[in-house]
């Protein structure tokens, strides 16, 4: 009898392991482990009632359509890899067919201090010189390069505060602005204030922003026929500042942005910066070592609304 006992209280022991193995089979599944992809891609488009660039017109003072498509990986929650193509319609003095740009970079983060250094390329097809023979107003004697694409690089910087509060700075440089030899240095400092979302109904919300620049420029090459200076040494262009403030919609993944622009630039040194093919003529003006007699108001003062969309693939889901 003993032996019998023994023998059945061994047996209740092995099976006890696979009970309950079927027990937890049987009850409520185990959820697998989500697996968050480090692939994303981020795409968006615009409409514009002026492309404004900087201060400047790219888009004779009319509206310009734009998008991007930007592919990026994410190494970790604290670094993403990017590269992307955005082009945007232009109206300019070389009469390209658009604004393609190619651009590519990384986007640490630390605390609430999110970088973004980078690269980007400003190609312009189909372009070719302006010449005076061209030019609507020949006295004015605008004329431009046969190839204005350049390249700059880019560090930028946004330091979210709270949830109200972010502070910016942004510095690009390139050695040869718009191909013309001459280099140029931006600097900003941006601001954005963004409205608390109880104020407003779900997946709505608002902002105000701004920005304070300065836009350096070196000395262009000699080129004949196109760049001409009293010391013939090429142009020491016109350095300016820039600034724009606005008030910002948002509704989900769109944002309506309404915007005021302006320079410090004079009419005469903005088409000296711009080649503006309908310039008006004016006086002759002296600016640094080169003359003009060309008036643009490509770098007036612009009120600009733009509609937006952006989103990601993973932000669809």
């Amino acid at each position: 009898m003993k032996k019998l006992v023994l023998s059945i209280a061994a047996l209740v022991a092995c099976a006890a392991p696979a009970l309950a193995a079927d027990m937890v089979t049987k009850g409520k599944k185990v959820a697998a482990p989500v697996v968050v992809t480090p692939w994303d891609i981020a795409f968006g488009g615009a409409l514009a009632s002026d492309y404004n660039f900087r201060g400047i017109s790219q888009s004779d003072r009319g509206p310009s359509v734009s998008a991007y498509f930007e592919p990026r990986y994410n190494i970790n929650p604290n670094w993403q890899l990017y590269a992307g193509i955005a082009g945007a319609s232009v109206d300019l003095p070389s009469d390209p067919s658009a604004e393609i740009d190619f651009y590519a970079g990384v986007r640490p983060t630390v605390g609430p201090l999110a970088l973004d250094l980078g690269f980007i390329y400003y190609y312009y097809p189909t372009e070719r010189a302006l010449t005076a023979a061209m030019n609507v107003i020949p006295a004015v004697g605008n004329t431009t390069l046969s190839n204005t694409d350049y390249w700059e690089v880019y560090a930028k910087a946004t330091w979210t505060v709270n949830d109200a509060v972010a502070l910016g700075g942004n510095v690009y440089y390139s050695p040869s602005w718009l191909n013309s030899g001459a280099s140029g240095l931006y600097t900003s400092a941006t601001a954005k204030l963004t409205a608390p979302a109880t104020m407003f109904r779900p997946d709505w919300g608002a902002y105000l922003s701004g920005e304070f620049g300065h836009y350096a420029f070196g000395r262009t090459d000699l080129v004949a026929g196109v760049f001409v200076s009293t010391t013939n040494t090429g142009l020491d262009l016109p350095d300016y500042n820039y600034w724009n403030a606005g008030l910002g919609f948002t509704y989900k993944v769109f944002t309506l942005d309404l915007r005021y622009h302006d320079t410090n630039l004079s009419k005469a040194e903005c088409n000296a910066l711009t080649s503006d093919p309908g310039a008006s003529l004016g006086t002759t003006v002296t600016i640094n070592n080169f003359t003009t007699s060309g008036r643009s108001n490509w770098c007036d003062s612009a009120f600009v609304a733009k509609l937006s969309f952006d989103t990601s693939l993973l932000g669809l889901k």
